[in-house]
């Protein structure tokens, strides 16, 4: 099966679940720069919107895309608080329609702004056209694209000239340290993550700041919010420890299940270094 198709497969499979027990939001929660903030775990998830527009300094923005929009936790957000028109894309029908729903639901669901739209679409090819928009949001979807530069590429033709990106993405720790190159242990412990989620592979940070440059982008700004998010896993896993999350995830299937038992791997690489938790921002 196809990268593409086992990504697919695995959101369908299991954003229902994961919105019934944490809600609209399927990306980090933000606990404080330290991540000290001990903060109820669906809050945490909306700071980590506030947190991000604060430090890519975004106020504004007419027309937004967002790569990678799960449900349309983000996009609808997105779209009340700058009363935009947002477009949403997945390569998940079943996230598409549930996005559609909450977006009729919200009274968002429109043509005039605020509003927002679903579609199915993969983000390295996507139908829109030259410099459509002014804000391309990729909330921890980096991580799933096969082609790096290609992604980056793709989101410096859809931008408006001075539209800015972005990014938020799980990245391992860079290579061109002391520590350097990944050992054969940190590999494998990367390997049983990509497998669990589908992830074709994931970079450091700095190769993100390289490649946005060389796809044309200004201004970069990376940050590492490794330390801000880290308490997130261990609310996940305490998350499945319920009756109605063990019922569900028996009942979603091998894909779900299999996620979760690389949950403890997810919070252990977050807590040695191995795994990254990186912001880009950059401008067209």
């Amino acid at each position: 099966m196809a990268l593409a198709q086992q990504i697919q497969a695995f959101y369908d499979a299991s954003s229902g679940l994961w919105e019934q027990i944490w809600g609209e939001h399927m990306h980090h929660g933000y606990y404080g720069p330290q991540g000290y903030h001990r903060l109820n775990r669906r809050q945490a998830q909306i700071d980590l919107i506030d947190q991000c527009l604060s430090w890519a300094d975004i106020t504004t923005a007419d027309h937004i895309l967002d790569c990678g929009c799960g449900i349309g936790g983000s996009a609808l957000d997105l779209a009340q608080r700058f009363q935009a028109r947002v477009v949403g894309i997945t390569l998940s029908p079943v996230q598409a329609e549930r996005a559609s729903e909450r977006a009729r639901a919200a009274k968002l669901g429109g043509d005039r702004p605020p509003c927002a739209e679903f579609r199915v679409a993969d983000a390295l090819h996507t139908p829109f056209a030259d410099q459509s928009f002014d804000l391309i949001w990729s909330m921890e979807s980096g991580e799933h694209m096969p082609d790096k530069a290609a992604f980056l590429g793709e989101c410096h033709r859809l931008l408006k000239p001075g539209g800015k990106l972005l990014l938020a993405t799980w990245c391992h720790r860079p290579t061109d340290s002391l520590a350097g190159p990944l050992t054969p242990t940190e590999q494998r412990h990367l390997d049983r993550i990509y497998r669990a989620y589908h992830l074709p592979y994931v970079i450091a940070l700095p190769d993100y700041r390289d490649i946005a440059q060389e796809s044309g982008f200004t201004l970069v700004k990376t940050a590492d919010w490794s330390q801000a998010v880290a308490p997130f896993w261990d609310d996940v896993i305490a998350s499945t420890l319920t009756l109605e999350a063990v019922v569900g995830l028996l009942q979603a299937g091998p894909g779900p299940l299999q996620g979760a038992l690389v949950l403890r791997a997810m919070a252990q690489g977050l807590s040695s270094g191995l795994i990254r938790y990186g912001l880009l921002q950059a401008v067209r």
